[in-house]
């Protein structure tokens, strides 16, 4: 199939790995050759759901026969809508409580949904790192059945996640105040370059869930689970929700009501873009191919923060190590909205007011630029 090329000969390693990734792509659209455009189900494809759901929660899926509903949703942020709507209707929550700063949509969705939107702090400027007290200090004042809303990994817009001792925390005060979580999982693989390293949380809190007794048993949880971005599916809008229970209630009926609000709202969801996730995560090699990828990505991102903290702290003087510590596409720099104004107007380096930056916007040849930006705005 492949010509065999020399090791200590870097252009024919290139070569082959380029034949190799033009053999599994056309392998992959002969697959896809045989899809058709009729509807799915009201649920969706059971293949991707198994597939998805294995994808997020890894050997704990054998645990979960009884305790767990699925339901295929229009991408990441038609599981949100879909969790917000069905758990407004029958846990009655109080209040929700996202993250300080997140995703702005979180706060539409469940306003959306007619439920108060509270806020817990999650990031503290001052220290350029999560606000673990604060946060925990601010949940324990919620009450039973009240709604948190909680990110996977890659933080999105800070790029701060909670270590796994942090997550932990989170987790017992959950399981002790009686509440609900929803993660919002849209960057599995594509924070660490490890599919399973990154779904860490969700795995951690589903286990302590199922394994809590009854008396200390947390409420249930939610995945809100996208793959736009480690599929680079977009435009297709695949995504899944999964419903997650303690081991002493069952599921049963409410995948029936999360049908129903389907249903009523889009009918069906998209069948294309869960075809082709079907079939790179059906395929060994092409499963293989994908991690790979998704490695080169998140490796690429790291790269791309160490050279704009080299950078930075050539022009400023200052510590950057924060870059660093943050993961995935975005970064809170701590640049304030008028650093971000003269970036704008004097050097056209686009960042939010918020002083969020798109790390994949950064590459070999703007890196230093940016940094040199950067630090003629904080020199004046």
């Amino acid at each position: 199939m492949y010509e065999r090329y020399s090791t200590s000969n870097p252009n024919g390693i290139l070569r082959l790995k380029h034949n190799r990734r033009a053999n599994l792509s056309i392998q992959a659209k002969n697959l896809l050759s045989e899809t058709t455009h009729e509807y799915l189900g009201i649920a969706g494809s059971p293949t991707f759901l198994n597939l998805a759901k294995d994808l997020v929660f890894g050997s704990l899926v054998s645990s979960l026969q009884r305790n767990a509903a699925s339901i295929q949703t229009v991408s990441g942020t038609g599981a949100n809508h879909l969790a917000a709507t069905f758990l407004a209707r029958h846990v009655g929550p109080d209040r929700v409580f996202i993250p300080a700063p997140t995703w702005i949509n979180h706060r539409s969705i469940w306003e959306m949904a007619g439920v108060t939107v509270a806020e817990y702090p999650y990031y503290s400027p001052s220290t350029n790192s999560v606000d673990i007290a604060g946060m925990l200090a601010a949940l324990d004042r919620a009450k039973p059945n009240d709604i948190v809303i909680l990110q996977a990994c890659a933080h999105n817009p800070t790029g701060m996640d909670l270590s796994k001792n942090q997550w932990v925390q989170v987790a017992d005060l959950v399981c002790r105040k009686k509440l609900f979580v929803v993660f919002d999982s849209a960057y599995q693989g594509f924070a660490s370059g490890d599919v399973h390293g990154d779904a860490w949380a969700v795995r951690h809190f589903a286990a302590t869930i199922l394994d809590s007794a009854e008396t200390h048993a947390g409420l249930g949880m939610c995945v809100a689970q996208s793959f736009s971005k480690n599929f680079g599916l977009y435009g297709e809008r695949v995504g899944a929700l999964h419903l997650v229970v303690p081991a002493h209630l069952s599921v049963q009926g409410a995948r029936g009501e999360l049908m129903a609000i389907a249903r009523a709202e889009y009918s069906n969801p998209p069948r294309f873009g869960a075809s082709i996730v079907e079939t790179v995560l059906g395929d060994p090699a092409l499963r293989s191919q994908w991690e790979a990828d998704l490695d080169t990505m998140s490796s690429r991102m790291r790269r791309m923060r160490r050279e704009l903290r080299k950078s930075l702290e050539k022009e400023t003087g200052q510590d950057w190590s924060h870059l660093e510590m943050q993961i995935g596409m975005f970064s809170y720099t701590g640049l304030n909205k008028d650093q971000v104004s003269r970036l704008r107007n004097e050097f056209h380096v686009y960042l939010l007011p918020s002083g969020r930056l798109s790390v994949c916007g950064l590459h070999d040849e703007n890196v230093e630029y940016v940094g040199y930006a950067v630090g003629q705005v904080m020199k004046s």
